[in-house]
């Protein structure tokens, strides 16, 4: 009997993505005198006298809350906690798959903002990370920007953060096969929420001079008066060009196109008027911001966040190496430096000999990506003063 892909798919999900397994077997009375009651009073008495050893002594060390309320899931918006749990279950699968964090999905029903940085500031004790996901823009910025000044333990929201970096991954890799400078190129990012703003500050931290960022009503300019206050700290960059426009106005002679904003936005009318040798990064979900079939003809290199074209631009590629080196380095934070030692990472992951129009990426379930992420940002947490601890497979290799 052959099955439906949708009814593989709801086969696949039956009963959930995971589940808790014991690290050690209680076969006999002395085993459960050691693991419970009474020899872990003696455990619970040692973290009392002295915290830091529940980094040690606990699942803290090598666990992450992924974290959401439902409000912004994949591309389909605010479908509440309930429906938002098989997205953060295959996030925590992932996480121990490619990198063997131990992650739990948690979703939360409420959407206070104050009430959701208080209910994680209150469980994070057990944590060793934070990854919040799917949390509805402008709400997300307030929440990791406060969970990062309350708790001493990474919090990182992949949805700016981890498509920043992996978009910023290929487009190095992009601007190789075009023969192009970050500093030379003229870049529109279409679609300034949570992940558009991320990808705007670290075009800039990574040496854009020429940054065109649109929303619906148009460009945002240099000068310009905003009332959203992440768009008022884009009009203040002397990167960002103050000349106004709609996206079909203001990406003519674009080096590079970003799309994090919805599908059908471009026609093959836009694309080919763009610099020569453009690249376009149309990655809306489920349908991108142009079709391949319609931008090819015309742009060199052209990226989607769909695994069904080449060059996936995937958060997959981000969060399991950056946690894994935090968790492994017990970092108190993500920094901008570890960010930016991540997206260099991923792309050194593809030998420039390898590279091509539709090769700028490496595979998801590439292992060796995990592997060089988390030893870039191990580094990076070391040299910006981030780092706790230093792992020892790196004692004698970071300085």
């Amino acid at each position: 009997m052959s099955f439906s892909m949708s009814e593989q798919i709801f086969a696949a999900h039956q009963g959930g993505e995971l589940s808790v397994e014991p690290k050690q077997t209680v076969h006999n009375s002395v085993d459960l005198a050691r693991i419970y009651t009474p020899g872990v009073a003696e455990v619970c008495s040692a973290i009392h006298r002295e915290p830091d050893k529940a980094h040690t002594l606990t699942i803290k060390k090598n666990t992450v809350a992924v974290i959401s309320d439902g409000t912004s899931v994949l591309g389909l918006g605010d479908i509440g906690p309930y429906a938002a749990a098989p997205v953060m279950e295959g996030k925590a699968m992932l996480f121990k798959q490619l990198a063997g964090v131990d992650a739990f999905p948690i979703c939360l029903d409420t959407t206070d903002t104050e009430e959701i940085i208080r209910t994680i500031q209150r469980i994070s004790p057990i944590f060793g990370g934070i990854n919040l996901e799917d949390i509805s823009s402008p709400r997300c910025f307030e929440i990791e920007r406060r969970l990062a000044d309350l708790l001493d333990i990474p919090v990182f929201h992949d949805d700016q953060h981890g498509t920043a970096i992996v978009v910023l991954a290929g487009l190095f890799n992009a601007l190789k096969v075009a023969g192009k400078q970050i500093d030379q190129i003229r870049v529109v990012v279409n679609g300034i929420g949570a992940a558009g703003m991320a990808i705007c500050r670290m075009l800039l931290r990574a040496g854009v001079t020429r940054l065109v960022p649109v929303d619906r009503e148009g460009a945002i300019v240099l000068g310009g008066r905003y009332s959203q206050p992440m768009w008022q700290w884009l009009a203040e960059r002397p990167e960002v060009e103050a000349i106004p426009g709609l996206l079909k106005e203001v990406i003519r002679d674009a080096d590079v196109f970003i799309g994090v904003s919805r599908g059908g936005v471009l026609t093959a009318d836009d694309v080919q008027y763009m610099a020569p040798g453009s690249i376009v990064f149309a990655m809306a979900n489920p349908d991108p911001e142009i079709a391949p079939e319609e931008a090819l003809p015309y742009v060199q290199v052209f990226a989607t966040g769909r695994s069904d074209y080449p060059n996936q631009i995937n958060n997959a590629l981000v969060f399991p190496g950056i946690f894994r080196g935090a968790l492994d380095c017990r970092a108190s934070s993500i920094n901008e430096e570890m960010k930016l030692a991540a997206a260099y990472a991923i792309a050194s992951a593809i030998p420039d000999a390898e590279l091509s129009p539709v090769n700028i990426v490496p595979a998801v379930l590439d292992r060796e990506v995990v592997a060089r992420v988390r030893v870039a940002v191990i580094r990076a947490a070391v040299s910006s003063g981030q780092a706790r601890v230093m792992p020892v497979d790196l004692m004698d290799g970071v300085s």
